[in-house]
């Protein structure tokens, strides 16, 4: 009778154990089922072709707004493109790597028809970038206000992306304006990611006081963005190889020219990705999705999704020519093609902004 009794109550537990574990194995697929993964191969679709020099996208809900290096900016909504003029204080400069560059709508763009943007000028001889608002006043943006003047600017090297970070703060990407020593300098504008209110004054916990210095020793980067638990991720061109994947955090130093791709130093930060002393990818702009980086590549002509948690790394999308930037959505992973910036392979109606859909 006992035996029978242990037998009764072994079945029970049995159940209830294999209960739980149904439960939890449920809950994992649910959680597997509600993440976004990026697979190579989706059908690209093409959203809209003829674009002149694209640098940059931003979207609210199904308008697109691209810049065009040339000093453009492109509206694309239900199928329709607009290439609306662009009133600034200051001539475009027309240099290589160089004009139109980072744009993004301010948070209360619907109401206030307000963006940020980052240019390139030429004034008496000289070239510097500048970051400013700009306003829509039906088809025309007006540049409104000035937030910063004098970043340096060469014959390479302009950095230019702009993001708005959870903070609610403006960032940009600087160039050493092909100077390398003033990345090291924290006095300069260059080669640096900058921080500042959306109003251009200077958050006070900024890592260096009264300055928009975030951090600094960079080379050209071209890309932010951020995971969801908040952290600062940035992509950098390196000097003709060791491009880097960086995670930035305030004050440091990521080396640059002092160090670069494997190199290390005690007091400053190297790379979470480097493409190493052999390969280039060139990358460009970045956007993150289910604890991944995807990042535009110029010379390495594909997006490449960076695993934060494996360290592994792979092209998701080729044979697409050079790509300048990329930005998802819920359902989408939208990029745009770079083959008319004077160092591509131009085909018929480049340049491009592409969908691929996710799973």
């Amino acid at each position: 009778m006992r035996v029978k009794q242990i037998i009764i109550l072994f079945v029970i537990l049995l159940l209830i154990f294999t209960g739980c574990s149904t439960e939890e194995d449920q809950n994992l697929e649910s959680e597997d089922e509600n993440t976004i993964d990026v697979q190579p191969d989706e059908e690209v679709e093409v959203i809209a072709e003829n674009l002149e020099v694209p640098w940059s996208i931003d979207k609210l809900d199904n308008t697109f707004y691209l810049t065009e290096r040339p000093g453009n900016i492109v509206m694309i909504e239900d199928g329709n493109m607009e290439r609306q003029e662009v009133q600034l204080k200051k001539k475009v400069s027309t240099a290589s790597e160089a004009g139109l560059l980072g744009f993004v709508l301010a948070p209360d763009f619907t109401e206030s028809k307000k963006a940020f943007a980052y240019y390139t000028y030429e004034e008496n001889n000289q070239q510097s970038n500048r970051i400013v608002t700009l306003r829509l006043n039906e088809n025309t943006w007006q540049e409104n206000e000035l937030l910063l003047d004098d970043i340096p600017s060469g014959t390479y090297h302009h950095g230019g992306r702009l993001a708005i970070g959870p903070d609610e703060k403006l960032y940009a990407t600087t160039g050493d304006a092909s100077e390398a020593e003033i990345a090291q300098d924290i006095n300069s504008r260059g080669g640096k990611i900058l921080r500042m209110n959306l109003d251009g004054s200077i958050p006070s916990d900024n890592p260096f006081e009264d300055s928009p210095v975030f951090s600094y020793g960079h080379r050209n980067p071209q890309g932010i963005t951020w995971s969801s638990d908040e952290t600062l991720y940035s992509s950098e061109h390196g000097n003709s190889a060791n491009d880097e994947i960086n995670k930035i955090e305030a004050g440091k130093n990521y080396g640059w020219p002092v160090i670069e791709g494997q190199e290390e130093n005690a007091d400053m930060i190297s790379p979470l990705f480097t493409s190493g002393n052999e390969t280039t990818w060139a990358p460009s702009g970045m956007d993150f999705v289910n604890r991944k980086l995807y990042v535009a590549g110029l010379r390495g002509t594909a997006i490449l999704e960076f695993n934060l948690e494996t360290g592994e790394q792979r092209e998701v999308v080729s044979d697409f020519g050079r790509i300048r930037d990329v930005l998802i959505d819920d359902t989408s992973l939208y990029f745009i093609s770079n083959a008319t910036d004077g160092r591509g392979s131009p085909e018929g109606n480049d340049d491009k902004l592409y969908r691929m859909r996710l799973p």
